[in-house]
């Protein structure tokens, strides 16, 4: 636990005194909205990992609903292996890993999982979100499936 709180606060070191461009692509990795991550960048420097995570929440909450959607349109697709790929090409990313569980999915789990994607994406105007960390896509689809009952202003 101790190497990680160091590994937190060394990178929490150079994402103060990273440049502002730097800070805002890494900012925009975490989430898609610009106005959020631009907001982020400003509000440097952080004392701690806890003031980043404070700020990160209020700023989103305070965000409109187009900056959400427009967070929303950054993720790729659950299960959707070619733009997982696109997006988060650098070796070992921690992106990349969020939906390892898609990784080792059946050809028809991720079928259905593409196919409810795209329903759910017609329905809403949006595409199917779920912290997919440590999920297997059997895990996922069933929440895709349980969560396509729910209206628009629920998922927003």
């Amino acid at each position: 636990i101790v190497r990680l709180a160091m590994s937190y606060q060394q990178e929490l070191t150079v994402l103060n005194h990273v440049t502002t461009t730097e800070a805002f692509e890494e900012f925009l990795r975490c989430c898609g909205s610009r106005r959020w991550a631009e907001a982020m960048v400003s509000q440097r420097p952080f004392s701690s990992l806890d003031s980043l995570v404070e700020t990160a929440n209020t700023l989103w909450w305070t965000s409109n609903v187009s900056d959400w959607f427009e967070a929303f349109a950054a993720h790729p697709k659950i299960g959707d292996a070619k733009s997982l790929k696109e997006k988060f090409s650098k070796a070992n990313s921690w992106e990349g890993g969020e939906q390892s569980g898609a990784n080792t999915a059946s050809e028809e789990t991720l079928l259905a999982l593409q196919q409810l994607n795209d329903e759910y994406h017609a329905k809403n105007g949006f595409i199917f979100l779920i912290c997919a960390t440590g999920k297997s896509a059997d895990e996922m689809l069933a929440a895709l499936r349980l969560r396509l009952a729910n209206d628009r202003e629920t998922e927003v």
